[in-house]
């Protein structure tokens, strides 16, 4: 048998589930201060390796495989990471693939990349920078997964690729969404930040630049607080243009965080339910000159308005949420600009530090073995000498050092050198190097002791940057606002009209002039009127189901009909689930009015209309009403309302004005009726049409109550119950 111990859940956690966290928060899901995550970071380094920084392009399956002896996670997943970083996919702002082929596009979820074996690719010239003193010992280097290799531990990026780079890392317990900057503008502003750290950072990057343009809704204080703590949110809104000539609106850039097939359903669907009438059409038009969405418009519609309608409701307009979480030192850290730069200089002087002291060692080596040939100047024919009368050859070496009071490593360059460089005019060549060599060597150590011409250095190579790689921003700054934060309702002919809801959940709006000419109404077989209101065209309605559910819409998105027709089914046209059916509608009045919810219970529960009111333009509201006891009838109180109800032979009258409204829709309400053991309140009614002739008998001073005995004259003739 299997014996089981106990542990606490906390011990059990902390050694079976933290492990893993730190695992993917480290060394997986949030990029470093060189601005990549460990699978970006293996995926170019094997590029590198292979030649592929100058070279011709291979096979991306090639590429593919090497990486495998970095990263051991799978082929499908080196190649995802190298589509985002491929120039075909649009993904970043400066792309570090060369690729040649279908990469598909960031901005469609329907176009696909092509298999490895179809595509090519190679290192983008921006990777000389990437990569250009990696060999200088700048970073660390460590044993790869099974030890037959090295690999670096970061990329000696001679730019904040860290603020260039857009990336995206869900970790655990945290995650990381860092939006990209224009290349140059981020340049210029290291360089100011170096020489003055409290410049304004906004002079020289306004905000976010997106590889997918649109135009970035400029407001300083959040944009502030993003550069300040790292959090915030940059509103995108799409690019588009009104062919006249077609009556068409055609999009061309939009947001980052969206794609085409997001905003073609999204309008699509508000199409279908009546929400934009102005759209006959919408379609992808993507093709070799890049994104196009066209929008086919109705004759007479106003482009610019609706544009303002689809951007408030569709995926046209959307924020993009900033976290700027970053590993510092393996540790994440969520930072603002100025920090991030701070961290990026700090890192990045340590970098040009120790190549300065590479360079720094390798010609001090050489001006040894220099200053060790110039002894044997004097006298070759001695060293000559020496080497010819030395029985054994582990004896030179020793022999030299001892002739001419050289060290070993002097000695064995001397040793060394061919027979035909013994000459004068080859040594002395040598020997010129010599001074040369000295002065570098003092350049160097004065560069070591001065922070400032350390800083000096990074600034040169920053503007070498803007120089080799000029770029422009993509996404425009739309600085005039005041009409974006206007919330200016769509113009709607509002006229008198009549609304009908049925049994079976059809509904009816019928101006006055077509209500006299249209005659009877038609109906499904069994089907009638439950509710007949007159309103106008430009009020909203909310229409309750028998599922606790409410739908809320304008009375304009329904067109105007005939009697003579079923009319709309509401089911189909808002979308409600199976079986769902709506029992009550209720227009909203500019004054506070209340929703009376009857219970079979015996309860009535008083919810004030404002409580269905909406700051989105959220369609369906679910818990519109308790769901603990069945309803029996729902009323819209205007203003409040006196009502007859039923259970058994007994029959209480109410008035709502005594009922204190509930602001949370799932109230269960107040007990009015009380019941007798195996009863139920059934029916419902308005004294005005319960046909009560002796009111004052039926009426109560204290709640809960059972009612009186119905006397024959007050028997029910019109009853409102959910039947």
């Amino acid at each position: 048998m299997h014996k089981y111990t106990e542990a606490p859940i906390t011990e059990t956690l902390e050694k079976n589930f933290m492990p893993y966290a730190m695992s993917v928060i480290v060394s997986r899901a949030l990029p470093e201060i060189d601005g990549f995550k460990p699978s970006h970071r293996k995926l170019l380094y094997t590029m590198y390796k292979m030649g592929l920084l100058t070279g011709n392009r291979t096979k991306s399956a090639n590429v593919v495989g090497a990486t495998m002896k970095l990263n051991p996670h799978g082929d499908a997943a080196i190649y995802e990471t190298m589509v985002r970083l491929a120039r075909g996919n649009e993904s970043l702002l400066v792309p570090f693939v060369d690729s040649k082929g279908n990469f598909g596009k960031v901005y469609s979820s329907n176009m696909a990349y092509a298999a490895p074996r179809y595509t090519e690719v190679k290192l983008d010239s921006i990777c000389s920078e990437i990569f250009g003193d990696i060999d200088s010992d700048t970073v660390d280097f460590v044993d790869n997964y099974d030890g037959s290799m090295k690999e670096p531990t970061l990329l000696p990026t001679s730019y904040p690729n860290i603020l260039v780079s857009s990336n995206l890392g869900i970790a655990v317990g945290m995650a990381c969404n860092i939006c990209g900057f224009d290349l140059n503008e981020v340049c210029r502003t290291t360089i100011e930040y170096i020489r003055n750290p409290g410049c304004d950072l906004f002079l020289t990057m306004p905000a976010p630049d997106f590889p997918t343009g649109g135009e970035i809704i400029y407001d300083r204080d959040q944009l502030e607080k993003i550069y300040s703590t790292g959090r915030g949110t940059v509103k995108i809104r799409s690019k588009w243009s009104y062919n006249k000539k077609e009556n068409i609106i055609e999009v061309t850039e939009i947001p980052y965080t969206t794609t085409i097939e997001a905003i073609i359903d999204k309008v699509a669907s508000m199409v279908k339910s009546g929400s934009v009438k102005e759209i006959n059409d919408i379609r992808d038009e993507t093709g070799l000159n890049g994104l196009k969405i066209a929008i086919d418009l109705k004759r007479g519609v106003n482009p610019d308005k609706l544009m303002q309608k689809l951007m408030k409701s569709t995926p046209l307009m959307s924020p993009y949420s900033c976290n700027f979480n970053i590993l510092v030192g393996g540790t994440p850290k969520v930072m603002g600009i100025p920090e991030i730069l701070d961290e990026w200089v700090a890192w990045r002087v340590e970098c040009v530090k120790r190549k300065l002291h590479f360079d720094l060692t390798k010609k001090q080596n050489r001006l040894h073995l220099l200053k060790g040939l110039s002894k044997i100047l004097l006298d070759i024919d001695k060293a000559i000498a020496i080497i010819r009368e030395t029985e054994e050859e582990a004896e030179v070496i020793p022999n030299l050092m001892i002739g001419f009071g050289i060290d070993e490593t002097q000695a064995e360059f001397i040793a060394e050198i061919k027979l035909r460089n013994i000459n004068k005019a080859y040594i002395l060549k040598r020997i010129d190097e010599t001074s040369s060599l000295e002065k570098e060597i003092k350049r160097l150590k004065a560069i070591l002791a001065d922070r400032g011409k350390v800083l000096d250095l990074i600034v040169d190579e920053l503007e070498n940057i803007i120089k080799k790689f000029p770029t422009t921003r993509r996404s425009e700054i739309i600085y005039d606002i005041e009409t974006e934060n206007e919330d200016e309702e769509e113009s709607v002919d509002d006229y008198p009209v009549t609304v009908f809801l049925t049994k079976e959940g059809y509904f009816k709006k019928i101006t006055p002039l077509s209500l006299r000419m249209g005659g009877e109404h038609k109906f499904k077989d069994g089907d009638r009127i439950a509710q007949a209101i007159e309103a106008s065209n430009g009020r909203e309605v909310i229409f309750f189901t028998n599922q606790c559910q409410a739908y809320k819409c304008k009375l304009n998105d329904f067109t105007d009909t005939k009697a003579s027709v079923l009319g709309d089914f509401l089911q189909q046209k808002l979308g409600m689930d199976a079986g769902e059916l709506p029992i009550y509608m209720a227009l909203p009045e500019k004054t506070e009015t209340n929703m009376i919810f009857v219970f079979e219970n015996g309860k009535i529960a008083k919810v004030p209309m404002s409580s269905y009111e909406t700051k989105s333009n959220r369609r369906r509201l679910t818990g519109a009403y308790s769901d603990k006891s069945p309803l029996v009838a729902a009323l819209h109180a205007i203003p409040d309302l006196e009502i007859a109800l039923y259970s058994g032979n007994r029959m209480l009258l109410v008035n709502t004005a005594v009922l204190q409204p509930k602001a949370s829709r799932s109230t269960q309400g107040v007990a009015v009726m009380s019941l007798k053991k195996g009863h139920t309140l059934e029916k419902v009614c308005l004294l005005s049409e319960s046909g009560v002739t002796n009111p004052p008998r039926y009426r109560t001073r204290n709640l809960p109550a059972m009612g009186a005995l119905l006397k024959e004259e007050d028997l029910p003739e019109k009853q409102l119950t959910l039947e």
